[in-house]
């Protein structure tokens, strides 16, 4: 699965967010500033090509949702970051916040406890 661009997971966020619906429906819920509405059709049309997201005909309009959960191009997108930036080291990863002051000790102190007891989140 290709990565989104910045302008299709805008595009996506607001889909996940209504779980489908309709262009002007996902417009509604995008953020200021809004991309004009023709230049989110053609995303839309593109992410369906794509096979992110499909479509449904309803009278004169497409009804679109999506093919992919949320969480799972999440996933996806974080192995290949990860893969691609950081040598498929998580420990290189987080060493990298840590070393740009992005996380604090606090927060290590947390992840150590989710990795050591998981069904506590």
């Amino acid at each position: 699965m290709e990565k989104l661009t910045q302008q299709e997971e805008e595009a996506m966020q607001a889909i996940w967010k209504l779980n489908g619906g309709f262009i002007k429906e996902f417009l509604d819920a995008m953020p200021d500033p809004q991309p004009p509405y023709t230049t989110l059709a053609s995303t839309v049309k593109n992410l369906a090509k794509k096979g992110f997201l499909s479509s449904e005909k309803m009278a004169n309009s497409f009804r679109y949702a999506p093919s992919i959960k949320a969480e799972e191009y999440k996933k996806r997108f974080m192995n290949g970051f990860v893969e691609d930036y950081f040598r498929s080291s998580y420990k290189d990863l987080v060493a990298f916040f840590a070393e740009e002051k992005k996380i604090s000790a606090g927060e290590l102190k947390d992840i150590i406890r989710l990795i050591e007891n998981p069904e506590r989140r």
